[in-house]
């Protein structure tokens, strides 16, 4: 019973395994919402990307994901620091959060950024 109850206990008494941060970023004509995204170093985090305009948009952040640890199945979609996203569509990106730091964000279609389209990622 003894045995038991230290086992319990044991059990209880451990942290339990950090779940990741969800954080869900909308991509339209032409802006990023939110326009800040703010992290914690070391957390893991489920980005997900939500493009409610009807044509296609990148969530380009080159220097971030270099930096970021992310899951080897969600790397395939980041070609060349960016993420394609159709019009309407959606993506999830499971990551680590790299070192303190603030890295930019922009679409990288033709004059999105100039209309406004960027934005900034700050980990704390």
């Amino acid at each position: 019973m003894r045995l038991i109850s230290l086992a319990l206990l044991a059990a209880i008494a451990a942290p339990a395994a950090a779940q990741p941060v969800a954080i869900d970023v909308h991509l339209s004509n032409f802006k990023f919402e939110p326009k800040t995204i703010e992290l914690k170093a070391g957390q893991d985090y489920i980005l997900t990307l939500i493009n409610d305009g009807s044509g296609g948009h990148s969530f380009s952040a080159k220097e971030f994901f270099a930096a970021a640890s992310v899951d080897a199945a969600d790397g395939v979609l980041i070609q060349k620091g960016a993420i394609e996203i159709k019009g309407g569509d959606r993506r999830a990106v499971h990551f680590r959060a790299p070192a303190a730091g603030t890295y930019s964000l922009k679409c990288s279609h033709a004059f999105h950024s100039g209309f406004g389209m960027k934005g900034e990622i700050v980990v704390r």
